[in-house]
This record gives structure tokens, sequence and C-alpha cells, in this order.
């Protein structure tokens, strides 16, 4: 339009024209749309408002086909019940420590309450592990809410009334006890569909399970890079449930008798047999779920699902690495020979290098570092087949006698570098870790 001669006006009059054209056109329809549109968009809107809450949990995707849902619109949710705070609580603690993975969703850090006939459900996910538990509870209206699992977990802790009532009032999760009231705000997000528990394939007695359980999880790696050695192969054959894990330093496996079950190979994350293990102790007996692709622990009240790691151990390897032939054996009690090395640690140096001789009738053990000093001390020990020194990484070793309190514990000493063996005389658990290269004296 900026250019010279007469035609340029010509052509702005009708630019002109034509945009107040466009803009009569959008005032009809617009007027059209509020006179046609809205009371039917009305009338569908509070027929969805007056669903039952089971029709509305997705409630956000069905309300947006009618109108736009505010994005932190929360349905209405009924839920009414009064509940032992000591049960509650302990579930609500229970559900914060074994979900530790971060997620950037919002719902993976909530829970799921949910009240049904037989007491109160509560379900949380990370995406991966899932927790489902149940407290039994005065139910006085069923429904559910979803609220920050940290937020319930700390609130809970800080009561010390003997019940609680819990009661969903518009957008809050109320937590009444006597003289007091608290308001936890409920979250917007959809719950995602969680898959079912699998059948159980194998029963074991908690207290076993639970003892081994933490002992052999304790030797498995922490390092992501590689999962394999982050795990624990749960194996079921003939009778007994073999737990197996190493971080290429250390092994540790345990045996565990189970009942006739269906046989079944597979690995475990250990930090999650780790977290666990302390819940075990509450209970006489464990449900072991498996399949290919997910692993489960059930009891009364409560369960956990995570995926398997996927990867299989080489057998053969550790079964060369199990079979000892020790050339030096030592008798000796766990307890001392741990605290006699907890002492010496102080002096083993950057490299945390502890060595262990024997003695008649006795087990040195000392450090020595050039800026720390240095450490010597005996412990009582019954000593067969002949002399030997060996070194180790003093957290190595701390960490394989701490898995046997109170025992009395036989060292098999290998030749050479060969891994040496901590066990029981039943030698149902077995800890085996790689002696370090002996000093060089220059």
């Amino acid at each position: 339009m900026v250019r010279p001669g007469l035609l340029a006006a010509v052509d702005a009059i009708r630019l002109v024209g034509s945009t107040l054209g466009t803009i009569r056109g959008n005032l009809f329809w617009a007027f059209a749309h509020n006179v046609v549109g809205r009371p039917g968009c009305s009338t569908r809107c509070s027929r969805v408002r007056r669903w039952p809450a089971a029709a509305r949990i997705p409630g956000r995707r069905v309300l947006s086909r009618f109108f736009v849902v505010p994005p932190n619109y929360v349905p209405p949710m009924t839920l009414d019940v009064t509940a032992p705070i000591r049960l509650l609580a302990d579930a609500a603690a229970l559900v914060v420590r074994l979900l530790t993975g971060r997620s950037p969703h919002p719902v993976h850090a909530a829970t799921l309450l949910r009240a049904e006939d037989d007491g109160l459900a509560l379900t949380a996910t990370d995406g991966s592990l899932t927790v489902r538990l149940r407290v039994p509870a005065n139910v006085h209206a069923a429904g559910e809410t979803l609220v920050s699992r940290r937020g319930l977990a700390e609130t809970l802790a800080g009561l010390d009334a003997p019940e609680a009532r819990l009661t969903a009032e518009g957008g809050r999760l109320a937590v009444r006890v006597t003289g007091a009231r608290f308001a936890l705000p409920a979250l917007p997000d959809a719950w995602p569909p969680l898959a079912d528990l699998p059948p159980p394939t194998a029963r074991v007695a908690a207290p076993a399970l639970r003892t081994a359980a933490a002992a052999v999880a304790g030797a498995a790696s922490r390092e992501h890079a590689l999962p394999i050695f982050t795990g624990v192969r749960l194996r079921a054959a003939d009778g007994v449930l073999s737990l197996l894990a190493t971080d290429r330093y250390r092994l540790a496996a345990a045996t565990v008798p189970i009942a006739p079950a269906v046989a079944f190979d597979t690995l475990v994350p250990a930090a999650l047999l780790t977290r666990i293990a302390p819940t075990l102790s509450r209970t006489d007996e464990v449900a072991l779920h498996s399949t290919p692709d997910v692993f489960a622990l059930s009891w009364p009240g409560g369960s956990v699902t995570t995926p398997t790691l996927g990867d299989a151990y080489p057998d053969a390897q550790f079964d060369r690495l199990l079979d000892v032939t020790p050339e030096c054996t030592i008798e000796v009690d766990a307890d001392a020979l741990s605290h006699a090395v907890e002492r010496a640690t102080a002096y083993a140096g950057q490299q945390g290098r502890l060595t262990l001789e024997t003695l008649d009738g006795a087990l040195l053990v000392r450090a020595a570092d050039p800026l720390r000093g240095e450490s010597e001390e005996t412990v009582k020990a019954a000593v067969r087949s002949g002399r030997a020194v060996r070194s180790y990484q003093a957290r190595f070793l701390s960490d394989a006698l701490r898995t046997f309190p109170g025992e009395t514990v036989h060292l098999h000493l290998q030749p050479a570098l060969r891994a040496t063996e901590v066990t029981t005389p039943t030698g149902t658990l077995r800890y085996l870790l790689v002696p370090m290269r002996p000093a060089d004296p220059t």
C-alpha cells in the first residue's frame, strides 16, 4: 500500500471494507454460539456433576468433552472413615520408605486412599514400584481421594490419639482427632491404571526370608551402570529358595526352605529387598509372585510389586566361585572379630587395607598407615590346617561379619587371591570376598 500513485488509495478502501466484513461475521457467529450452544452445554454439564463418584474418576477427561476444565479442578469425592492412628501412620510411613524414586509426574508422589466395605486401602506407585496396603477401619461412606503421600505420613506421625476420622471435604482430605483438625489438599491428577497382582508361586517363612534378604542384598552393587549387579537372583526349585548377589568384589548366597512351589528364576532389585526386610518381621508368612516381567511380595494386609531386572546370572561362573577348597580354616566369634575390625579400620588408610594373620589359637588383626599410625589386636580363634596371611578391604570384611550377629563363623581361606568364604557351620548363608593383592614393600 505504501507506493506512489492514486491507485494505492483504492486498494486501501477495499482492504478496509474486507476487514469490517470479517469483524461483522465474527460477531454474528459469537452471538449465535452464546444463544444456541451455551444452554445445551450447561444442561449436559449439570448431568455430569450428578454422576456418582465412581464414574467421575477420570473426571477431567470426561468433563473436557463438554467444557473447558480449570487446570486445578478437583472432582468432588466422598470418603468418610475412622481408623486406628498407629496402624494408619505405620502404613503411610511404609509407603514413603518403599517409594524413594523420583518422577516428574505429580501423581507418583501421591497416595490413593480408597474406603471400601472391609477397610481403608492405600495404594501408591512411583511409576515402577507399586505398594498396596490395607488398614482396618470403620467405613461411614465409601469413596476415594488422592493426597500427597509425604504430607499424609507427616500429619499422621505427629498425632497421639488412638484413632482419627478421615473425611473428604470438597477438594481437601480432613484428618480429625479430638480437639484438632488437619486438611490436606486433594490432588487433581487422574490415577494411573495399575496391573493386578500376579498369582502366588511360592510361600516362605517371613523371619527366614527377612534374615536372608537383608544379608544377601547388602552384597549387591549400587552402580546403576551395570544393572545386573544391582539385583538379587531368586531361584525356587526342589523346595528351596536360593538368593544370590554380587558387586564383583564380594558375593553373598543364602538358602531358605519354602513350601512346594512353581519353579522360577528371577532378578529382583536389591534396594527393594533391603527396604522391605524390616516389614517382614511383622508377619509369619510371605507369598512370592513371579512372572518373567514382574515380581511381588504379599502378606496379610499388604503387597509390593516391582519389574524384574530381566537379565540372568552366568551360573557356570558362580558355581565355580561357590566351590570352595580352603587351605586354612579359622573358627572365630563373629561379633568379637567384627569389633576388632571396626577398631582397626581407623588405621587402614585411604586404601582401607586390613590384614588378618593366623597365630596359635588366635587371629591377629592389624592395619597401618604412614599418616594415621598402626593397630594390632588379637582375637581368640581356632585355626586349622596351617598358617595364612590375607589382606582385605576393611569395609567389605566388616559388612561380611555383620551378617552373622551372635554366631560363630568359619573363615575358609583359599590359595592365592581366590575368594575367602565366611559362613556358619550349617552353611545356609555364605559370604565370599576377594582378598587384596599383597602390599608393595617399596
